[in-house]
């Protein structure tokens, strides 16, 4: 079991975030195409590319510089606002990290309430809205929550994972508000939103592999 999240741990965590959404991209585009375009399951296939590329140009052993080299690598992604945002996710954690070689539960809290800042900063997109936002949100609360608590990265990132996955799923009985699924109105209640659920895949990858 990880006990904090150094180079080591991050480059596994984002390894095991890369089989699980490669493995779920189909499915990803699939929930995309009930009320968008179809694309968000390929371009998260191509993001997690793009991270894979990042840890293999990354210098070993350097945590911010991987979080950096990861966001920046995110940034380029194609297909919507995925890319930027997650780019920017990461960016504000490298940010948050700079300076650490290891992040203990609450240093990893505190990173990821950082770069959900950074997101914010760049949408108005708020949980409710059928975004991403509704399961990262309630993730970052849920590491913090945990952190306060006691737990350690483990146990925080599987109290996260259960937190984003809720909040993914409860995006089915809501109307969007951003992308083309706004303009479905009530037709784009019935789903969940493919953003939120591959931000609940990558929750889910991280408690896996640190646990």
């Amino acid at each position: 079991m990880i006990q904090s999240i150094d180079y080591a741990a991050m480059v596994a965590l984002l390894r095991a975030a890369e089989t699980k959404v490669i493995d779920k991209h189909e499915w990803l585009g699939q929930l995309d195409a009930y009320a968008g375009d179809g694309d968000h399951g390929t371009t998260m296939k191509r993001a997690m590319g793009c991270i894979e590329t990042a840890i293999g140009a990354s210098a070993e052993g350097d945590l911010p510089a991987l979080l950096t080299d990861v966001g920046w690598a995110l940034l380029g992604v194609d297909g919507g606002s995925t890319g930027p945002l997650l780019g920017t996710l990461f960016n504000g954690l490298a940010e948050s990290a700079a300076g650490q070689s290891a992040l203990d539960a609450a240093a990893f809290a505190a990173a990821f309430e950082a770069g959900l800042a950074a997101v914010q900063r760049q949408t108005k997109a708020q949980p409710g809205d059928k975004t991403m936002m509704d399961a990262l949100v309630p993730a970052v609360q849920a590491l913090r929550s945990a952190a306060d608590g006691g737990l350690g990265v483990a146990e925080a990132l599987d109290n996260a994972a259960a937190a984003a996955e809720a909040g993914a799923v409860a995006t089915t009985d809501m109307q969007a508000k951003f992308g083309r699924a706004r303009n479905l109105g009530e037709r784009s209640k019935g789903s969940p939103d493919a953003g939120a659920t591959s931000m609940s895949l990558l929750f889910r990858a991280f408690a896996e592999a640190a646990a």
